[in-house]
């Protein structure tokens, strides 16, 4: 919902990578700001109505991102989202930081403007995952971002290491960035940063993307 700038990149960034898109805003010139070549759905409406959420399809929705320029219609769609549709995974951006934070605890988690933009939005859409961010010049040591799958909440930090063999250097939780502790465990929609060797973040994607091996 909202064909803005932050909702503009989002659609064109999920549809060139060829996930089904669409984008609802109330007023249609909005569409303007998406490439000709946009093969997602446009609907014009209000994404708070359940008339234009179901045009747009989302009784078939794995997402949903409330990214209008206004907190109360994102936080209105993005309840209709998940407790009318039951969306899996929703997000809505909120540009009042004490707001966020209680809409977070309800279980809505939330992007600040300021803070996480479109790659933190696009992160909480789609499926867990782990990447390569940043890697040193000699091609020795990078940095890995990955989001466990929800089975590993829960799951002490030291754990996470002894079962990945990597190192977690920081985590982003919340919209905060923190050194990683032992005894920190691992929260719903953790960004956690590895410091790892070489090139190669799928050993990291195949651990992090299923159960956890726990000793029983």
């Amino acid at each position: 919902m909202g064909c803005g700038r932050v909702g503009a990149l989002l659609a064109t960034t999920l549809d060139a990578q060829g996930h089904s898109v669409a984008v609802i805003d109330s007023e249609p010139k909005a569409f303007a700001r998406l490439p000709q070549d946009f093969s997602g759905r446009r609907v014009t409406g209000l994404g708070m109505d359940r008339g234009a959420l179901r045009q747009a399809g989302i009784k078939d929705a794995y997402a949903f991102a409330a990214v209008s320029n206004g907190d109360n219609s994102n936080i209105i769609a993005a309840r209709v989202a998940r407790e009318t549709f039951h969306v899996e995974r929703v997000v809505a951006r909120i540009y009042d930081p004490t707001r966020a934070l209680v809409y977070e605890r309800l279980g809505i988690p939330t992007v600040a403007t300021v803070q996480r933009t479109t790659e933190s939005v696009l992160r909480r859409l789609l499926p867990p995952s782990a990447a390569v961010t940043w890697t040193h010049p000699t091609g020795m040591v990078s940095l890995v971002t990955a989001t466990p799958i929800t089975l590993w909440c829960g799951v002490p930090f030291s754990v996470v290491e002894d079962l990945t063999g990597e190192r977690i250097a920081f985590v982003s939780r919340l919209g905060s960035v923190m050194p990683a502790r032992p005894d920190m465990v691992i929260q719903e929609f953790d960004q956690l940063y590895f410091a790892v060797e070489g090139q190669d973040a799928s050993p990291l994607r195949s651990i992090l993307t299923r159960a956890p091996q726990l000793e029983v």
